[in-house]
């Protein structure tokens, strides 16, 4: 690439990336030939771009300004000659893909022979994680969660809806009693799940297929952000959790856990495949994407969602 370009490709990933260390392991350069080439791009246009401290790399007004106009295009452009260059159809390279991780390691761990197998030069790349990842900024390719907000620039794939279930160990309920409508719920004790995103204790309704509705209202004995974590703990008899469906489900198969209410339930967003918008999207993605998306029909995959 010319001069300009290089000083660019170097402000955006600077700013995507949260600093000139990230962005010089994702260019392959050095932190001092990545703050260089932003200086020269900030002495061509008369601006700072960036205020710099020994602790902190932040825009300025005019470095936020310039990122919205010139971040997308320039990442399309990218993309665009990375398809051309790879072959519009051809699938390879690394695939750096986020997983919650017991949905993850459940059901798409699974699916990675046989896609292997299909597209041999392709790299999957997982990692796992509860957290909505941030796609552009951390270099993702696609994501696969329930409970996201899909950011400007983000589309998404829906897979199924999720069905929260109450569930709590046998233990407990011969200890404790098993509640037999959602009001007897105030006089047990409660697993609680605290959401990572907002850092607040989730609250959610009860429902039944008939349309009715009832408010979940045990007395919080324990707070978790983790449901596989929830899980286990309510198998070892803390008290009643609200549940994925896909996280209690082993733990109600081998009899470690009962599901209590069955006619109750909780729902969430749909369990979503979520990538960047951008028009040209690389073919490692779009076939990854296709193909979890077959498997998942294929396989009867939503019915382990829906409790």
């Amino acid at each position: 690439m010319s001069d300009p370009f290089v000083h660019l490709d170097a402000f955006i990933h600077s700013a995507e990336d949260g600093g000139f260390s990230a962005a010089a392991r994702r260019l392959g350069l050095t932190p001092a030939g990545v703050s260089k080439n932003v200086a020269r791009l900030e002495a061509n246009l008369g601006v700072r771009l960036f205020r710099r401290s020994t602790r902190k790399l932040s825009l300025t007004e005019e470095g936020e300004q310039l990122l919205r106009e010139v971040a997308e295009p320039w990442h399309r452009i990218q993309d665009a000659m990375a398809v051309v260059r790879q072959g519009a159809n051809h699938a390879a390279g690394p695939l750096k893909v986020a997983l919650a991780p017991a949905v993850g390691r459940m059901h798409f761990v699974p699916m990675l022979a046989a896609f292997r197998e299909r597209y041999p030069e392709v790299l999957p790349d997982l990692h796992f994680d509860n957290r909505q990842v941030d796609l552009i900024a951390e270099g993702f390719d696609v994501a696969i969660g329930g409970g996201v907000e899909l950011p400007q620039g983000v589309v998404a794939r829906e897979l199924t809806r999720v069905r929260i279930v109450l569930a709590a160990s046998p233990a407990y309920l011969a200890r404790r009693g098993t509640p037999a409508h959602p009001d007897d719920l105030a006089a047990h004790d409660g697993i609680a799940r605290r959401s990572i995103r907002t850092g607040r204790l989730q609250t959610l309704t009860l429902r039944d297929d008939a349309g009715r509705v009832a408010p979940y209202d045990c007395r919080p004995v324990a707070v978790l952000d983790d449901p596989e974590a929830m899980a286990h703990a309510a198998a070892a008899g803390l008290g009643i959790a609200l549940l994925p469906a896909p996280h209690a489900g082993p733990l109600l198969a081998d009899g470690r856990l009962v599901r209590i209410l069955p006619d109750w339930y909780a729902e969430t967003g749909p369990l979503f495949l979520y990538y960047s918008s951008r028009r040209l999207l690389p073919a490692k993605t779009r076939v990854f994407v296709d193909f979890v998306v077959e498997r998942f029909r294929e396989q009867g995959l939503a019915a382990h969602f829906s409790g």
